[in-house]
């Protein structure tokens, strides 16, 4: 029986490397598996090439390009990139859609870029942004630091009874904590911190220190790269990261991506270009296609698409510097997307809510909501229960379980969480361009004179420069065309080797009434030639597109 993904649980490096292997034994000339780097503790960090190499290599094919898991707690990426490739090798053959996809295009997926720090967070359950590397110091700081402190295999929330404090208990549910209002006096009131111990603590003051290990992988791209401090975790230049630098060269060294999918957590949501300006940056073509992706993306999904600059910043006056989409995108010139899966505020039947400024602001009822959905599930909230801190004395430890709820869906979720979006990494990769040939003919023009007529058609929804940007950018080369003729033969007019320029896709195409549409054949380029040859001479021709693909034909004179 062929290996299949689980969503029992989230798999440790051991079991990722054990899964890719069984696929590449299971199903040869469809699977492929290869190492683009090292992590900062030495792992491998695997890619993996899905297309069907009987109809050609997969760089011979136009590519959507996915990776998981750049995050260390992001746990429901790597699951969702597994559930892809399970979905693309058990769909061969029986699916059509996977079918014409593998035999025309092809897939890289890094199911996960950040091994180390995704090993030690299933390890001891404590958070950690990205790179197990301690940056930017090399000794932790001074204050509370995030541990499993009773040794149960979770880091949650610890709260102390105190007159002072911020927070009290919810009149509907008293293991609900809730803001406290300006005219609370009386009553119960607790101040919360993270399940922790504290560093050279004086007794009274508690400061929730820093991480020790403060990279942030998706801040170490080249594309409007800031240093410290305009952006915490950028690292001290742009792919200092091995895992950064890894995933930059494994997306350089295959130019015939045109799509490309970073899967992330939480939000429910599907984020575009750009992280730090406006839409009114863009090309016109370039932001309706995306736009038009991002309709696919939340026909098939449930999530909508959004910007991250006008939709998603942290902070209204701060935008997201570093960011892989931005790279992709700018200087690729190929379309970009995040998709944060998971939205618990949803799945509670929450509506109409902000992506970030509800989670710094809320109505309490949202709380007895999501409180309902966890006990629901039987897993999310902890009840309070007491515990003997060492420091602090008598403590309650209890609350939101942030990892195995909040960053990552739960278990009984998971698989109907994550299986609607392979639909749309396979749409990507049929939107993608396609070069084909649609006739190579000759006609004898004389004793041994032949003209041969080549027409080229892109078959695909995307033009073959993929986007207005590649070509701002110089990103991307004309279709080359090459003659392969035998010995003897001369060329009279033409070239062994044309360019062809590029070819428009139908994305433009979409209402026969619009005045501004070009109904001009600019899918189609014809090439001509005239040769002198013997007769029964063969002569071949391939036409290659960086990004479109390569195609070829030939014909006996």
């Amino acid at each position: 029986m062929a290996t299949q993904v689980r969503f029992d649980r989230f798999y440790t490096y051991a079991d990722l490397q054990e899964t890719l292997a069984a696929w590449v034994t299971e199903f040869p000339g469809l699977c492929e598996v290869e190492s683009i780097g090292k992590s900062y503790e030495g792992r491998e960090i695997p890619l993996v090439t899905v297309t069907n190499l009987a109809t050609g290599a997969a760089k011979e094919k136009p590519a959507v390009f996915v990776h998981a898991q750049i995050h260390a707690m992001e746990f429901t990426g790597t699951t969702a990139a597994l559930t892809l490739l399970d979905r693309l090798l058990h769909a061969y053959g029986d699916d059509e859609r996977v079918t014409h996809a593998l035999d025309t295009r092809a897939f890289y997926v890094v199911p996960r870029v950040n091994p180390d720090g995704a090993e030690a967070g299933l390890s001891d359950g404590r958070f950690r942004r990205s790179s197990v590397r301690p940056y930017p110091r090399e000794e932790p700081e001074d204050g509370l630091h995030r541990e499993d402190i009773d040794g149960d295999g979770r880091v949650l929330q610890m709260r102390v009874r105190d007159p002072n404090g911020p927070w009290k208990a919810h009149t509907d549910d008293a293991k609900l904590l809730v803001a406290r209002r300006p005219d609370d006096v009386e009553g119960e009131f607790f101040r919360v911190f993270p399940e922790g111990t504290i560093r050279n603590w004086d007794g009274v003051t508690v400061k929730v220190a820093p991480p020790f290990e403060g990279l942030d992988l998706n801040r170490n791209w080249p594309a409007e790269w800031a240093p410290e401090d305009e952006q915490l975790g950028a690292g001290p230049y742009p792919g200092s990261e091995p895992e950064t630098r890894a995933l930059i060269q494994a997306i350089v060294d295959r130019p015939n991506i045109t799509n490309y999918i970073g899967y992330h957590t939480f939000s429910g949501v599907h984020l575009r270009p750009y992280s730090g300006r406006p839409d009114d940056d863009f090309p016109t073509s370039d932001l309706r296609a995306f736009t038009l992706m991002g309709e696919e993306a939340t026909r098939l999904t449930g999530y909508p698409a959004i910007s991250i600059f006008h939709d998603f910043k942290y902070e209204p006056k701060k935008v997201i510097k570093g960011g892989d989409v931005d790279w992709v995108y700018d200087f690729l010139g190929v379309y970009a997307w995040v998709t944060e899966f998971w939205s618990p505020q949803r799945a509670a039947g929450i509506e109409d809510y902000h992506f970030i400024d509800w989670i710094r602001d809320h109505d309490p009822e949202d709380d007895l909501k999501l409180l309902r959905l966890a006990d629901e599930l039987g897993e999310g909230y902890v009840d309070w229960y007491p515990f003997e801190h060492p420091q602090l004395g008598p403590v309650e430890l209890g609350g939101w379980d942030l990892v195995y709820f909040w960053f990552n869906a739960p278990f009984s979720r998971l698989e109907q969480e994550v299986a609607p979006h392979a639909d749309f990494a396979l749409f990507l990769a049929l939107a993608s361009p396609r070069l084909e040939v649609r006739s190579f003919e000759s006609t004898a023009v004389g004793e041994g004179v032949h003209r041969l007529s080549l027409v080229l058609e892109n078959s695909g929804w995307l033009p073959t420069h993929v986007t207005q940007k590649a070509l701002d950018r110089k990103a991307v080369r004309p279709i080359e065309v090459e003659l392969e003729l035998p010995e003897g033969t001369r060329i009279v007019t033409g070239k062994e080797r044309e360019e062809a320029g590029q070819l428009e896709g139908r994305v433009e195409h979409r209402s026969v009434l619009w005045w501004n549409v070009d109904h001009s054949t600019n899918d189609l380029v014809k090439i001509e030639w005239v040769v002198e040859a013997a007769a029964g001479s063969r002569v071949g021709v391939t036409a290659r597109h960086t990004r479109a693909g390569t195609a070829g034909a030939e014909i006996f004179l």
